[in-house]
């Protein structure tokens, strides 16, 4: 048997009455994840666990398997562990935004998706500027940075895991002034981000601050063979997942023209998973777009987002699975929290999931298998309102994966 999990960032949402009462997921074409929760199994999982921060970091971590009140330190050592940047003891990892600040607030927590070389270019220029034996910038993709900060006498590194860091993306088109750092430590964070504010009015760039957040330390956690002795591979474009693939000792697919945003390479993930099955157990795809289009608030947007994540990647693998001779293959398919188009950013909810046992069209031998089975809850499609009918919930989002793996629904 063989696994994929599609992960649609932030595809759950709120009811619009711009959409009459349905949510983007619901108002949305998407013939194949409604072919997969007719035929399938379907639930609610809850992959942010009371009391903790509704990040993606927080959620991925449950969706492989990992409990976050157990194994979470933070988002910034996971993307730097994606750079191949190793942290020692006395480090401590933030993840730095490229912003752009208009009358003191947060216009855009991307600089307007600031272009990757010219992101590079910034990075460069700050880590030259105010980086030093203790400080150090290092470019990631577009906005998505890391800033990397080593204790001293002056500096120390249990109290930097401590400030108060309020992610970007909440605060967008408030005053940014009452969310800035706050806590012991946060005098050198703060200072960054204005001297940071004068390097860049001198370059022409859409960045026109950093906003450091989502700070910790290495996390120590058992690989994803050693806990499951399954072989796994994760497909992504953003530098979280990729991070945390390799912490659990996952390889890490680069597929061409994945950008992390609405114009990514839906059909390439698809078809790259499909081929990694080869040589894995398990393959995660994740794709950003619908998140993006959340933290915007473009309604539009994210119904073309989850539109297209339902057409080129769940329908390109059910094509390509059902065409040839396929090994039999279980597929979950789940956002990883809700982007809910009011918000503009993450909420703890629950979430909707789907699994689909597709079984392999013909063995060794030649024998015809048969593909799935009839769904018994009466759920016509894949999407917030048609789910609440499935009788399945997991409380604790990680141990969804084990019960995935097993077979257990």
């Amino acid at each position: 048997m063989k696994y994929l999990v599609l992960i649609g960032d932030g595809m759950s949402d709120w009811p619009l009455k711009e959409l009459g009462g349905k949510t983007p997921l619901e108002a949305a074409h998407t013939p194949h994840m409604d072919f997969l929760a007719q035929k399938g199994t379907c639930g609610w999982t809850k992959n942010v666990p009371l009391g903790m921060e509704p990040g993606s970091d927080v959620a991925a971590m449950s969706i492989f398997g990992y409990d976050p009140k157990k194994y979470y330190t933070g988002r910034g050592p996971l993307e730097a562990a994606s750079l191949g940047i190793k942290l020692k003891k006395n480090e401590i990892a933030f993840r730095c935004n490229l912003v752009t600040i208009k009358a003191k607030k947060m216009e855009s927590f991307t600089a307007h998706h600031i272009p990757n070389a010219e992101a590079q270019k910034v990075i460069k220029q700050l880590d030259e500027k105010l980086g030093s034996q203790n400080i150090k910038f290092h470019a990631g993709l577009s906005y998505r940075n890391i800033l990397v900060l080593t204790e001293n006498r002056g500096l120390k590194t249990k109290d930097l895991a401590k400030v108060k860091c309020i992610p970007p993306h909440d605060i967008t088109g408030k005053p940014i002034d009452p969310h800035l750092p706050k806590g012991p430590g946060s005098e050198l964070l703060i200072r960054l981000m204005k001297e940071s504010e004068v390097i860049l009015q001198k370059m022409k760039t859409k960045a026109t601050m950093i906003w450091p957040w989502g700070q910790g330390e290495t996390p120590s956690l058992p690989s994803f063979w050693k806990k499951y002795k399954k072989r796994a591979a994760v497909i992504t474009a953003v530098h979280l997942l990729k991070g945390l693939g390799k912490t659990l000792g996952m390889e890490v697919i680069k597929v061409p023209k994945a950008t992390g945003y609405l114009d990514t390479n839906y059909k390439g993930k698809a078809e790259y998973a499909l081929r990694a099955l080869k040589r894995n157990d398990v393959v995660f795809i994740h794709v950003e777009a619908p998140d993006e289009a959340g933290h915007e608030g473009s309604i539009s947007k994210k119904i073309k987002a989850i539109e297209d994540f339902d057409r080129y990647v769940v329908g390109t693998i059910l094509k390509a699975t059902q065409a040839s001779s396929y090994p039999d293959i279980r597929i979950l398919v789940l956002p990883d929290h809700p982007t809910p188009i009011k918000a503009m950013t993450h909420t703890a909810e629950p979430v909707p999931f789907v699994i689909y046992n597709l079984e392999g069209r013909k063995d060794r031998e030649g024998r015809k298998g048969k593909e799935g089975r009839e769904g018994k809850e009466g759920i016509k499609g894949f999407n917030e309102r048609e789910v609440k009918k499935a009788k399945f919930k997991i409380e604790k989002g990680h141990e969804l994966m084990s019960k995935f793996l097993r077979g257990m629904l």
